[in-house]
C-alpha cells in the first residue's frame, strides 16, 4: 500500500518519520499489523471467464440462432437428420475456431508474476533476516545487493556504488547510478534515481531502503492493475464482420419471412413451405465465411512472419493494413542499439570517424583523408586513454561482434580499434595497478597505469564539464600548454554543438602521478588534469528505419517517436530519421496536459521525450479519440498497457520482456521498425484479399437468393435442395474463396492512404457489383432449370441447377481476383493455388454427381456429357460479363471504396 507521498522529493529523515521507521527498523509486532491493514505484497489478478463460457459464447451469434433453428426444423418437422447433422457440424466448426481463438488470451499477468521477488532481505528490530517478499509492509527495511530482484518500491537510505537495471519499467537498458540525496520538484521514474522499483533488478554495488509501497500500489502494480483493465479494442475486422452478420441476419429473416409468405400465396404445401425458409435460411448465411477469414487471416500471419513480424492475435494481421498512426520506440526500434563514436575533437579540429555499431571496420577521416595516428600523437594518445580507461571487451562471434560492458565503453573501445590500436599489446605494456570506478556523484572514471622512470599515469574520462573544470592543462600538437578562456570557451561551445546533434560527449584527460604507481593519486587529480580530446557518440538511426518512415510517409501513416531520452537528444535523433516538423513534448508537459489538450495537439506532436511508465497510454487513448488506429511499440513492463489498448500492440522480440509480448498482438523477431511498414504492407493485401473472398461467397448467396424468387413468382419447385445449398456454399466455395485468399499483390498498396476504418469489407460499389454477378448467375440457373424441367423431372433438372450454381463459382473465382483488371492482364497462372483449388472442387463436384452414396446424401443423378457442356456455357457467360465490364468501364463499382 502506498502512503502518497512523492517520496523522492523527501530527505531520508523526512521518509523516516512519515513511515514511523528507522535504520533498525519496525518490529514484528507493528509489521503483523501493517500487513493486516495494508494488505499483502502480492499483485492481485480479476477472475478469469471459464472455459465453459467461453465456448458457449461463441453460439451468441443471430446468424448461428438461424442456423440452429433450421436444425431444430430438418430434425423434428422433416425429419431429415442427415442435413440436420450437416447443417449442425458446420456450427460446431465455427464454434471451435472461435473458441480456440479466445482461448490465446492474455497471459500477461502470469508474465507480471514472474518479476516479483518470492523472497527479501528486511531488518526488523535491529536483526536482518529473510521473508517472504508477500509479508512486507511500508516501513520496512529491505537490504539489497547485485543480482537481487527488487521487492517492493522504496526510499533508499544507503547506497555503495549502487545502480539498478530499470528498463522493465522505464525502457532504457544502460543501469541508473542510485543516490540518497532528495530531488526537487517533479521527476519522472527515470529521474528517480534515489528510489528502487518493484520488478527492477540490482546491477552492480549494495545498499538499503525504506519501503514506501506495496502490493497494487507500487509502480509495477498499478501497471498490473491498468493491464487488467485495459480492454483491447475490437479490430476493423471484428466490427466489420459483426455488422455484416448483423445485416445478414435481418437480410435472412427478411427475405425468408416474405419468402414464405409468398410461398402460401402460391398454394405451396406446408412442407414445401418448411422446406422453402429452410433453404432461404442456409442459402443466405455464407457458411464459409468465418472459415474463409480464419485461413486468409492465418495466411497473412504466415508472410508477416517471414517477414519477421510474429503476429499473435489472428485479427491483427487485418487491422495492421489499417493502421493510420505507429508510435514506435526509439531505441533498437529506430536505432541501431549500438553506441557509435562519429566523431572526436582534438587538436583542433574535427575528425570523423566511419563505420557503426560495434564492427570495428571504419576509419578516422578529416579534411585531407584518413588519418595515421602514429603519425599524430595528441590522436593517438586520446585513443590509448579510451582504450585503457575502459572496463568494456568486444568478441568476435563470426561476422557478429558482441559487447560485453557499457555501450559507451563499447563505443570508445571500438573508436581506438578503427584507428588501428592494438587492443592486446597496449593492455600489457600499460597494465591496470588501481582505479576510481565511474560513479554518478563523480561523473568520471580514472584508471592508474605505470609510466616512465617508476612513476605512474591517470588516464580519465567522463563527462565534458566535470573534466573540463578538473583540467589546468591541454594537449595539442604533442605537446601540453596552459588552459586559458578562450581555449576553455572554445570547448565548451564544442561540447554545445555536439550534443545538439544527439552526440553523448565524453572527455578524455591525463594526468602524472608522481610517487608510488601502486596508488591512485586522487588527491592530485582535481586542477592538475591535461585536456586531451572529446568524443561525440550516438545511438545512429537504422537507414531501414529511415526508409521505412519515408514509406510511411508515401502510405499516409504518421510516425511518432517516443523515447525515455532527453528532449534534445530525441529531437536531434528525429530530424536525422525524417521526423521533422512536428511539436517535441516532455512526459512533465504531457503530465501536466489534461486529456482535452492533448486530444487538440496530439496530431501536431511527433517527438514525446523523457516518457514516464504509463505516458504511452495517455498519448494512445488520445490518438484513439481523434479516430487513429494506433500501432504501439514497447519492450518493458511499463508499456504493457499502452500495448493492450492500442489497436496493434507490436513488442520487441530481441530485447523485449516477457510482459510485454503477452500484452502484444504482434512479436518483432528483429526488433526492426522496417518490420512494422513491412507488416503493414501485409496487412492492406490481407485485408484485399478477404474483400476478394467475401465477394466471392456473397455473390453466390445472393445468386441462390434471387433463384429462389424467381421459381416461386413463377411457381416452380425449389432448383436445390438444403443439403446442396451447404455443399455450395462450404464446399464448392471453400475450395475457390481460400486460394482467393492467397491473391499475390497487383500493385505497391503502401503508395495507397490508408483505408478509413468504417468502411466495412462490403461497400457500395462492391454491393452493387454483388448484385450484379447473383442476377447472372440466378438467371442462367433458372433458364436451365426452366427448360430442363419438363423433360427430365425434378431430381434430374435439381442436378443440373446443383452443378450450374456450382460451375458459375468456379468461373467466378477468376472475376473476385481483382475488381478492375482483366485475367488476361493480371495473368492466368499467377495465382496457382486458385487452379489447385478449382480442380479440387471439379473432383469433388464430379463424385457428388456420381458417387452412389454421396448421390443418397445430396439427392443427386448422373449428368450426360452433353449437359456438362451446356452448364459449363452457361456459367461462362458470368466470366465474360465481368471481362467486358472490365474493358468498358473498370472503375464502374468503386463507389465508396
Amino acid at each position: 500500500m502506498s502512503l502518497g507521498q512523492n517520496w523522492h522529493n523527501l530527505t531520508t529523515e523526512e521518509a523516516f518519520k512519515i513511515l514511523d521507521s528507522s535504520q533498525n527498523g519496525i518490529s514484528e509486532a507493528e509489521a503483523k499489523a501493517r500487513l493486516h491493514r495494508y494488505g499483502p505484497n502480492q499483485l492481485r489478478e480479476k477472475e478469469r471467464v471459464s472455459p465453459i463460457l467461453l465456448f458457449l459464447r461463441q453460439f451468441a451469434s443471430p446468424l448461428i440462432y438461424i442456423l440452429l433453428l433450421a436444425v431444430i426444423l430438418e430434425l423434428v418437422i422433416l425429419r431429415k437428420p442427415a442435413d440436420a447433422g450437416v447443417i449442425l457440424a458446420v456450427v460446431i466448426v465455427n464454434a471451435i475456431i472461435g473458441f480456440v481463438q479466445e482461448t490465446r488470451a492474455e497471459r500477461a499477468m502470469e508474465a507480471l508474476k514472474t518479476l516479483t521477488a518470492p523472497q527479501a532481505r528486511t531488518r526488523r528490530n535491529s536483526i536482518d533476516r529473510e521473508i517472504r517478499a508477500s509479508r512486507l509492509v511500508p516501513g520496512d527495511i529491505i537490504i539489497l545487493e547485485a543480482g537481487d530482484r527488487v521487492p517492493a518500491d522504496a526510499r533508499l537510505i544507503e547506497a555503495f556504488n549502487l545502480s539498478a537495471d530499470e528498463s522493465t519499467l522505464t525502457g532504457e537498458s544502460a543501469p541508473v547510478e542510485k543516490f540518497l540525496g532528495s530531488i526537487e520538484g517533479k521527476a519522472t521514474l527515470a529521474d528517480m534515481g534515489n528510489m528502487v522499483h518493484m520488478g527492477t533488478s540490482i546491477a552492480n554495488g549494495r545498499g538499503t531502503a525504506v519501503v514506501t509501497a506495496t502490493g497494487m500500489e507500487t509502480q509495477l502494480g498499478r501497471i498490473s492493475a491498468r493491464v487488467q483493465e485495459a480492454k483491447p479494442p475490437p479490430t476493423p475486422l471484428q466490427r466489420n464482420i459483426a455488422k455484416l452478420g448483423r445485416y445478414i441476419g435481418v437480410i435472412v429473416l427478411g427475405i425468408t419471412i416474405f419468402l414464405v409468405i409468398l410461398g402460401l400465396y402460391k398454394g405451396y404445401t406446408f412442407t414445401d413451405i418448411f422446406t422453402l425458409g429452410i433453404a432461404a435460411a442456409v442459402s443466405a448465411i455464407p457458411e464459409g465465411l468465418p472459415v474463409m477469414v480464419t485461413v486468409v487471416l492465418a495466411l497473412g500471419m504466415r508472410r508477416m512472419a517471414q517477414r519477421r513480424a510474429i503476429i499473435r492475435k489472428l485479427q491483427a494481421v487485418e487491422t495492421m493494413g489499417a493502421v493510420t498512426v505507429i508510435c514506435s520506440d526509439k531505441t533498437g526500434t529506430l536505432t541501431e542499439s549500438e553506441m557509435t563514436v562519429r566523431e572526436i575533437y582534438a587538436n583542433g579540429r574535427t575528425i570523423e570517424v566511419t563505420g557503426a555499431g560495434y564492427n570495428p571496420q571504419g576509419q578516422l577521416l578529416d579534411n585531407s583523408g584518413p588519418l595515421d595516428i602514429a603519425k599524430n600523437e595528441t590522436l593517438y594518445l586520446a585513443m590509448k586513454i579510451a582504450a585503457l580507461c575502459n572496463d568494456a571487451s568486444l568478441k568476435a562471434d563470426g561476422d557478429e561482434h558482441i559487447l560485453f560492458g557499457d555501450p559507451t565503453e563499447g563505443a570508445l573501445l571500438v573508436a581506438s580499434m578503427k584507428a588501428g590500436v592494438n587492443l592486446a599489446l597496449l593492455r600489457k605494456e600499460s597494465p591496470r595497478l588501481a582505479e576510481l570506478p565511474f560513479q554518478s556523484e563523480r561523473r568520471y572514471m580514472a584508471t592508474l597505469h605505470p609510466h616512465e622512470n617508476g612513476t605512474g599515469i591517470v588516464y580519465v574520462k567522463g563527462s565534458v564539464d566535470i573534466i573540463l573544470g578538473m583540467s589546468r592543462y591541454i594537449h595539442e600538437n604533442g605537446t601540453s600548454s596552459e588552459m586559458n578562456e578562450d581555449k576553455r570557451r572554445l570547448l565548451e561551445q564544442i561540447n554545445e554543438k555536439m550534443a545538439g546533434m544527439a552526440f553523448r560527449v565524453m572527455a578524455l584527460a591525463y594526468t602524472e602521478c608522481p610517487g608510488s604507481p601502486e596508488k591512485l593519486c586522487m588527491a592530485n587529480l582535481d586542477g592538475n588534469l591535461t585536456f586531451v580530446a572529446m568524443a561525440g557518440m550516438i545511438d545512429p538511426p537504422r537507414q531501414e528505419a529511415k526508409n521505412a518512415i519515408a514509406a510511411c510517409k508515401r502510405a499516409g501513416i504518421r510516425v511518432v517517436m517516443i523515447t525515455g531520452d532527453q528532449e534534445i537528444t530525441a529531437t536531434a535523433i528525429a530530424e536525422q530519421l525524417g521526423l521533422s516538423g512536428g511539436e517535441a513534448v516532455t512526459g512533465l508537459e504531457l503530465a501536466a496536459m489534461s486529456d482535452n489538450e492533448l486530444k487538440n495537439r496530439v496530431d501536431a506532436i511527433s517527438v514525446f521525450a523523457r516518457v514516464e511508465p504509463l505516458h504511452k497510454l495517455k498519448i494512445v487513448e488520445a490518438l484513439r479519440s481523434k479516430g487513429h488506429l494506433v500501432a504501439m511499440t514497447g519492450d518493458g513492463v511499463n508499456d504493457a498497457p499502452a500495448l493492450r489498448t492500442a489497436n496493434i500492440g507490436v513488442a520487441m522480440g530481441i530485447k523485449g520482456t516477457d510482459v510485454a509480448r503477452e500484452a502484444s498482438d504482434m512479436v518483432l523477431a528483429d526488433d526492426n521498425f522496417a518490420s512494422i511498414v513491412a507488416a503493414i504492407e501485409e496487412g492492406r493485401v490481407t485485408f484485399g484479399n478477404i474483400r476478394r473472398s467475401v465477394l466471392y461467397l456473397t455473390s453466390t448467396a445472393t445468386g441462390e437468393m434471387i433463384t429462389w424468387f424467381m421459381m416461386l413468382l413463377a411457381g416452380l419447385p425449389l432448383p436445390v435442395v438444403a443439403v446442396q445449398i451447404l455443399w455450395i456454399n462450404m464446399v464448392a466455395d471453400g475450395v475457390c474463396a481460400i486460394p482467393l485468399g492467397m491473391e499475390p499483390k497487383h500493385a505497391n498498396v503502401l503508395d495507397e492512404p490508408p483505408r478509413n476504418p468504417k468502411t466495412g469489407v462490403i461497400y457500395r460499389g462492391m454491393l452493387y457489383r454483388i448484385l450484379f454477378l447473383g442476377l447472372i448467375m440466378a438467371i442462367g440457373t433458372y433458364s436451365l432449370f426452366f427448360r430442363q424441367l419438363p423433360s427430365l423431372g425434378l431430381d434430374h433438372a435439381r442436378s443440373i441447377a446443383f452443378c450450374t450454381l456450382v460451375a458459375f463459382q468456379w468461373f467466378n473465382a477468376f472475376n473476385a481476383r481483382s475488381d478492375r483488371l482483366s485475367i488476361f492482364k493480371l495473368g492466368f497462372w499467377s495465382n496457382r493455388w486458385l487452379l489447385f483449388g478449382l480442380s479440387i472442387g471439379i473432383v469433388l463436384q464430379i463424385m457428388v454427381i456420381y458417387a452412389p452414396p454421396l448421390q443418397r446424401l445430396f439427392y443427386t443423378t448422373p449428368l450426360e456429357i452433353y449437359e456438362w457442356g451446356v452448364v459449363i456455357g452457361v456459367a461462362a457467360i458470368i466470366l465474360i460479363a465481368e471481362e467486358i465490364r472490365k474493358a468498358v468501364s473498370p472503375r464502374l463499382f468503386d463507389t465508396g471504396k
